[in-house]
């Protein structure tokens, strides 16, 4: 079969799915663990880059590794059911296959958690690709020819930039309007209920 001529690609945490609940339980048993003090309300304000960044504020740098393996295994029992879609966000990936068109997960979340994320909430993605950030993402981007990426991060509007992909920015994460308008997104939505609309009008322009 030919390959969709619509591919939309999605950013996951706080574009898709409110995950804040479940991190922060995640890193509060981790912290329970280890004995290192976390400020997970600030961690979750700050959702996006790599986690290794993230661990790098509270652990060594010869602990950051180990940190990181442990929290991925905490992650499912502790982050998945607490775990909410945003608004529209079911509705956003089903307009784009309602369109005849493919709808892709990129995220810098390790891939097997987010995997199990849109199993349980019935996010029902055509492709899930996991462990990108900011321009990386445009590896995944471009390998399936996506030419829009929808996200909250000013990381994700460089990654659809570095596809040669429109940016659509949502203003559900930690980046104001402004912010993802200053990094070049040619899109601001306040969330995902507006993108079917949004979308069908930008195919039908």
């Amino acid at each position: 079969m030919p390959a969709p001529t619509l591919t939309v690609g999605f950013d996951l945490d706080m574009t898709l799915i409110d995950s804040r609940p479940g991190i922060r339980a995640a890193y509060e048993t981790l912290a329970s663990e280890t004995g290192v003090y976390i400020d997970t309300d600030l961690v979750v304000s700050r959702l996006g880059p790599p986690l290794e960044e993230e661990m790098a504020n509270w652990f060594p740098a010869d602990a950051v590794a180990e940190a990181c393996d442990r929290y991925r295994a905490i992650y499912p029992d502790e982050a998945i059911t607490p775990t909410t879609a945003l608004p529209g966000a079911r509705e956003a990936v089903e307009a784009v296959q309602a369109l005849g068109g493919r709808a892709m997960v990129v995220t810098a979340k390790y891939e097997p958690n987010a995997k199990l994320h849109l199993a349980h909430l019935g996010i029902g993605a055509d492709v899930l690709i996991g462990g990108l950030w900011a321009e990386g993402k445009a590896e995944a981007l471009l390998e399936y020819g996506a030419g829009i990426y929808v996200g909250d991060h000013t990381g994700d509007v460089r990654g659809a930039h570095a596809a040669n992909a429109l940016s659509v920015g949502v203003v559900t994460g930690p980046c104001a309007e402004e912010e993802l308008r200053a990094a070049g997104a040619e899109v601001i939505l306040p969330d995902l209920t507006a993108f079917p609309a949004w979308l069908r009008s930008h195919t039908t322009a």
